[in-house]
């Protein structure tokens, strides 16, 4: 297959919404692209639409039940900070990054989820220290790239503030930009959350989201430099993409307390779960509800019949149950019991003890990370709740609008670009972007 590009630069802006069109239209670097280059109004994201699952398939072009990352965390009932997926191995099937090593093409990737151990040439994988005894530098060091992380944080880890933005977004870029010209990789895929960090923590439209907007557009037009600097921007296309939107919200839905009230979890003496039959596990706007024992009918039927005496109650903040079947159907997990989906201004968390809704303010956000008050996972069909894909370049149509295409559509679209096949995808390659 003819490769497209020399150089493809794939740069993810975590939680760009569709709706941030109107202010990128206005900002040099992005106006730059959208100009330039081609553009998606509407990308539809994936269900759960969190940021893992998202980032996965992207690189596949395959749904969440079929690439395997189903949820940013794993299941592990109890746990206050349950791990994150945070390993290549746990993905099924082959990956953008992959299929360029095959083509010994040099690759790269900068906090891009799910690269943990990955065949990558130059690899600084997204994962953190989850045990107290655990070291952010020493983590990162086992399950990527050593020699290139030990000079990135050599260079550049005195600008970093743990995992606090702007600063790790800042670390981040200048990782980035020493990257290209010391590297000049074949493929490049970075990943900045200083977006989604402030709307989770102020809110979809808030002052802070709209800094970071803007952050972003400086972090894009630097990039844009490096590249000239470096003599292989000619050569080179640039992806500007969002992996979901976000919704503002207000009220947190704890489905394990109920659950609890009803023996479906128990606890001993110091109130650390010790046995669960049923359990609630958070996508954030959706969740899956998991059976321990899927042959237990007893308790399949207790769930069904404690989940239907809420949604008849519009005060419950639940919109929607799906069976296993229906969630299937939308790309989700196929092994749970039911998912829910939140109504707006609802969204779930794990907690199985206190209240079943609880109303969240500002003073909770800032007294501990798991409140938000802007969130996703929610189901694609919610409305304004697309995200973004714009790219300028080699191999890219310029002056192209695009109104629709599908989250599932990117991978196939970039491997295009590199001139290598993600093979039998869910998703098709986006021709009217492309020169071929």
């Amino acid at each position: 297959m003819d490769r497209l590009t020399n150089h493809l630069i794939v740069i993810s802006f975590d939680c760009l919404s569709a709706l941030d069109f109107p202010m990128l239209k206005t900002l040099p670097h992005f106006k730059t692209i959208l100009e330039n280059g081609a553009y998606v109004e509407k990308v539809e994201t994936i269900y759960p639409s969190v940021t893992y699952p998202c980032h996965t398939t992207i690189v596949t072009g395959n749904y969440p039940n079929r690439h395997g990352i189903i949820n940013n965390t794993l299941l592990q009932p109890g746990r206050s900070s349950p791990d994150w997926n945070w390993f290549r191995g746990l993905i099924n099937g082959t990956t953008l990054y992959d299929e360029a090593k095959k083509a010994n093409l040099t690759t790269a990737a900068l906090l891009w989820p799910v690269t943990g151990k990955a065949n990558i040439d130059y690899n600084l994988p997204e994962i953190f220290p989850n045990r107290p005894w655990q070291n952010q530098i020493l983590v990162s060091l086992r399950n990527g790239s050593p020699r290139y992380q030990w000079e990135l944080n050599k260079r550049f880890g005195h600008i970093r503030n743990g995992l606090n933005q702007p600063e790790l977004d800042d670390f981040v870029l200048q990782s980035t930009l020493h990257t290209i010209k010391t590297k000049k990789p074949d493929l490049l895929l970075v990943h900045f959350t200083d977006l989604d960090t402030q709307r989770h923590d102020y809110g979809f439209s808030s002052n802070k989201a709209i800094a970071a907007i803007q952050r972003h557009n400086e972090r894009l037009g630097q990039i844009m430099k490096a590249l000239v600097e470096s003599g292989i921007y000619e050569n080179s296309t640039i992806v500007a993409l969002g992996d979901h939107s976000a919704l503002d919200e207000n009220k947190a839905l704890n489905l394990n307390v109920l659950f609890h009230k009803h023996r479906l979890i128990t606890t001993n003496r110091k109130g650390k779960i010790n046995n669960w039959r049923a359990y609630c596990k958070s996508c954030d706007g959706s969740a899956y509800i998991y059976v321990k024992d899927r042959k237990d009918l007893e308790t399949t039927r207790k769930v069904k019949s404690l989940l239907d005496s809420l949604i008849v109650n519009p005060a419950t903040g639940i919109e929607k149950i799906l069976t296993a079947d229906e969630a299937a159907l939308k790309g989700a997990d196929p092994s749970c019991a039911f998912m829910l989906e939140a109504k707006k201004g609802y969204y779930f968390l794990e907690d199985f003890q206190g209240e079943y809704i609880k109303n969240i303010t500002r003073e909770d956000v800032k007294k501990d990370k798991k409140y938000t008050l802007a969130c996703h996972g929610y189901s694609p069909e919610k409305p304004e709740y697309s995200t973004i894909f714009m790219a300028a370049g080699k191999g890219i149509r310029p002056k192209t609008t695009i109104p629709y295409a599908r989250l599932i559509d990117e991978g196939p679209t970039l491997a295009k670009l590199l001139g290598v096949d993600l093979g039998d995808t869910d998703g098709r390659i986006i021709e009217d972007l492309l020169i071929v």
